[in-house]
């Protein structure tokens, strides 16, 4: 009977001792997988919080990243590209199409390492190049560039996986580009006028003993001495324009009677050349030149804008300039001022030698010149489009150029009207409205009071019937 219980107790504890050490192993294998269930839900939650989702997360993320991104594998092949990205036209049916991007790739897989560089891209535009619309190329908005600027950053995010991450550095290239321009042509705009006035000064010297040679030559001296003068007046006129709140005056004015002085003050290198200088209002002629006493009635007949006078009349006076230089003898510059859907227009038309398609984009640049030698010839600073750009813009305002090489240019001042004024008597008095029409930026209906639909310009590019008969014989006369 003992032997009997002794067994039992015996198989009893080994009953136990094999259950303990099943649960044992049963707790063993549940706190691994706790742990690895911790494990694996720490590496799907978002970096940004447990309750951040993580897809929605990534797309935003992306989105507000001050880069483009590209991600793609080690030869290229585009599995995720932002806006941004895309738009740079790197990419060809889901691969990176820039031979220079990816051969960076090629390096950053070889031996893993990070690699930032800026590359030059060119950049197609099509066969017939960039399209300028009738209402010409507005000044800061030239045609796009042929070639792109990238700073491209490129490392593995993951087993096989490359972030290609872009910076456009175009602008930033122009602008050091027009600095280093700038810098050059000062210097060479200075030393041009200074060294002629010093190499006349010794020649005068020489031919002290003939009185025609010392008259000659002074002659010259007075001109390039003119030449520099003008150079510092505009070095200082473009100062000024671009100087932080450099136009106080902003208040209501009369564009007519800033247009007729800017005008007056080119009456004689017009009459110099036989150019007819013409003033419009709504396509209706107006006196060029007006009695401008103080204290006057104001004319019912005008427009009226919320800018700075001064700058507007510098801004006109340039363009009128321009166009009298750039303009052969027995032709017509025509100011047209409009009023227009809240807004007023003044435009300069010229019949001159017009402009190519690829420099109207950096005419306003300061003292770019589109043929040099034309230039030296023709005159003039190379800085008054410059300061007509910057006192139209700090007005508020803008300016934009319409031209065809052989058939002249159009600029065009857009300025914001001045409300309407009633005097005592009920009177009503300039002011914004819808005055005028469309007009064709062209400036054909300056001279022919003929009015366009959209604004644009003629179905062959040229600038309307109604310049050419202003051309004619019969109109062309010295200015009064």
């Amino acid at each position: 009977m003992s032997i009997g219980v002794a067994v039992m107790l015996v198989g009893i504890v080994v009953l136990i001792a094999l259950v303990c050490l099943l649960y044992a192993r049963a707790g063993s294998r549940g706190d691994r997988g706790v742990e690895e269930s911790s494990v694996g839900g720490e590496e799907s939650q978002s970096l940004f919080g447990a309750d951040v989702p993580v897809r929605e997360t990534e797309r935003r993320f992306i989105e507000v990243m001050p880069r483009a991104l590209i991600v793609c594998d080690g030869i290229g092949s585009v599995r995720y590209a932002s806006p941004e990205g895309s738009s740079f036209g790197l990419l060809d049916h889901g691969r990176l199409a820039a031979g220079e991007i990816r051969d960076v790739l090629a390096q950053v897989v070889g031996d893993g390492a990070v690699r930032e560089r800026e590359i030059a891209i060119p950049v197609r535009h099509g066969a017939g190049g960039a399209v300028v619309s009738g209402r010409g190329v507005q000044a800061g908005h030239g045609g796009p560039s042929n070639t792109l600027h990238l700073k491209v950053r490129i490392g593995e995010i993951s087993s096989g996986v490359y972030a290609v991450f872009l910076v456009d550095m175009s602008d930033q290239r122009h602008f050091e580009a027009m600095r280093r321009d700038f810098v050059t042509n000062v210097s060479h705009e200075l030393k041009t006028p200074a060294g002629a006035i010093s190499l006349l000064a010794e020649t005068i010297t020489d031919a002290a003993d003939d009185p025609d040679a010392v008259r000659y030559f002074a002659g010259r001296i007075t001109t390039e001495s003119q030449r520099l003068t003008e150079l510092v007046h505009h070095l200082i006129d473009l100062q000024r324009a671009q100087a932080v709140g450099s136009t106080p005056g902003v208040g209501r004015m009369s564009v007519l009677d800033a247009s007729r002085s800017a005008i007056s003050q080119n009456a004689v290198q017009a009459r110099a050349k036989h150019i007819d200088v013409r003033l419009t209002l709504d396509n209706k002629p107006v006196a060029p030149t007006g009695d401008g006493r103080e204290g006057a009635r104001p004319r019912v007949d005008d427009a009226y804008a919320m800018a700075d006078p001064e700058a507007i009349e510098t801004a006109v006076k340039n363009l009128v300039e321009n166009a009298i230089r750039y303009s052969p003898e027995n032709t017509i510059v025509a100011v047209g001022v409009a009023r227009r859907n809240g807004r007023v227009v003044i435009r300069v038309v010229d019949q001159g030698i017009g402009i190519p398609a690829h420099a109207l984009g950096r005419i306003f640049e300061r003292f770019y010149r589109v043929d040099p030698a034309r230039s030296r010839a023709t005159g003039g600073s190379g800085l008054g489009l410059s300061i007509a750009k910057h006192c139209v813009e700090e007005c508020g305002g803008t300016i934009s150029v319409w031209s065809h090489e052989s058939e002249g240019s159009t600029f065009t001042i857009e300025l914001p009207a001045a409300p309407r004024q009633t005097e005592p008597d009920g009177h009503s008095v300039g002011g914004w409205g819808n005055v005028g029409g469309s007009g064709n930026v062209d400036g054909s209906d300056i001279l022919d009071g003929s009015e366009g639909a959209d604004g644009s310009e003629g179905p062959d590019g040229s600038r309307g019937d109604g310049f050419a008969a202003a051309a004619t014989s019969e109109n062309r006369h010295d200015p009064a």
